[in-house]
């Protein structure tokens, strides 16, 4: 029998594999671009997994592919981009899989953020800013300043700006008009504090905190994230008060089953909701999870995948577990990448640093401003998540991208 996965993201096919392997199953990716798997698909032999070649962005040539797999039992999506695709494809097939209406209403932010506000689980609410008109004059009189005005479906931080006065909206939403969109533009309130994620897994409607995320973000222009650290070290009642807040906003989005990963600011009023993304955390998030929590996470997936419930809702976690922290390495400017200087120098850094590549030498980078500019992630390991941060940061400083052409 075999799992189908539409997709997936750069980082944790590898444990997927085992995943599906542990549950009786074969793992069989479909995917547009088998280069974005590049670095994974090195550390495993030819015949783990099987690699589908089509167009998952053609729901056709999509369907007559999973038509055509052997023994077709579950299909998992770890992407926000082929979420509601593959909730579709799942009914269609009659598969094991989330209410596809709850999907779509997941893949809106703009939606998310009006269905909470109402609800009282969010504090500000948000206003669709229409191309014609006086859109400036909304946002001030719906949202006011500080303002984030972003993609309704967006990934990746693409197409995200923070404004602080008129004049910066204004240009924000001049630059915003010459953009493509996943989704529409939209303004919400600037939330004050620092930024975490919740890592989460539900079934039937509860939901467990598996831990907390850090998240260091860069400075303006740009917005895109820069490190990460797990697990964060917060006093008992702050994280049972996270794992309460957390439960009540997945549940009034109609979020049931499977990963989510649920950003938010940690305001001077509490928890406030950034977005949800119901998937597992992106870029080395999975791999963090499985190490500091002593257990392959993706096995759960699987399960949710099978209509089983997943064994880690119940488990015992180890809470004695090492904590990890990992630095995004960005190219400076636009232009070729030629490689990287520094990484022999990692081995000589505390942690058992790890270097991941996002990109491979020779590929074009035509964005430097958000994740899309990103060449690689430096990794390591400590007791505590902020020890494990400082070793990644410290050792991330000394690779850097040498990249060619450009301005």
């Amino acid at each position: 029998m075999t799992l189908a996965a539409l997709e997936s993201l750069s980082f944790g096919l590898a444990r997927m594999v085992s995943a599906a392997e542990e549950t009786g199953h074969r793992l069989c990716l479909l995917t547009g671009d088998r280069s974005v798997y590049g670095h994974e698909l090195a550390t495993l032999t030819d015949d783990a997994l099987t690699v589908v070649d089509v167009d998952t962005h053609d729901p056709v040539a999509v369907r007559h592919a999973l038509a055509a797999v052997p023994g077709l039992a579950g299909l998992i999506n770890t992407t926000d981009t082929w979420s509601v695709p593959a909730a579709d494809l799942a009914a269609e097939f009659g598969l094991p899989g989330p209410d596809p209406a709850a999907v779509r209403l997941l893949r809106d932010k703009h939606r998310v953020r009006g269905l909470l506000h109402r609800r009282g689980l969010s504090g500000g609410g948000a206003v669709r800013v229409e191309t014609a008109g006086d859109a400036a004059g909304d946002i001030l009189r719906e949202v006011g300043l500080p303002a984030v005005l972003k993609d309704s479906a967006g990934t990746s931080s693409r197409n995200v700006w923070i404004v602080h006065d008129e004049e910066a909206l204004r240009d924000a939403l001049a630059e915003a008009a010459q953009q493509p969109f996943m989704g529409t533009l939209f303004a919400e309130s600037f939330l004050s504090g620092p930024l975490y994620s919740a890592e989460t897994l539900s079934w039937d409607g509860v939901t467990r905190l598996l831990g907390v995320l850090s998240r260091q973000t860069s400075r303006q222009p740009a917005v895109r994230e820069e490190a990460a650290a797990f697990p964060v070290a917060l006093p008992d009642t702050e994280r049972r008060g996270i794992a309460e807040w957390v439960g009540r906003v997945l549940s009034a989005a109609g979020h049931r089953s499977g990963f989510a990963h649920v950003e938010f600011i940690l305001t001077a009023r509490g928890p406030e909701l950034v977005e949800i993304n119901r998937r597992i955390g992106g870029a080395l998030v999975g791999e963090v999870l499985c190490r500091s929590l002593g257990t392959n996470v993706y096995t759960a997936m699987m399960e949710e995948a099978l209509g089983r419930r997943p064994r880690l809702m119940d488990a015992r976690l180890d809470a004695a577990g090492p904590a990890f922290g990992f630095v995004l390495v960005h190219a400076d400017h636009p232009g070729v990448l030629k490689g990287w200087l520094g990484l022999d120098e990692l081995a000589s850094f505390p942690g058992s640093v790890r270097w991941y590549p996002t990109r491979e030498p020779g590929e074009t980078l035509a964005h430097v401003g958000d994740q899309r500019g990103c060449t690689g992630i430096v990794l390591a390991e400590a007791a505590t998540a902020e020890l494990a941060q400082h070793r990644a940061w410290s050792a991330a400083t000394r690779v850097r991208p040498v990249v060619t052409g450009g301005p």
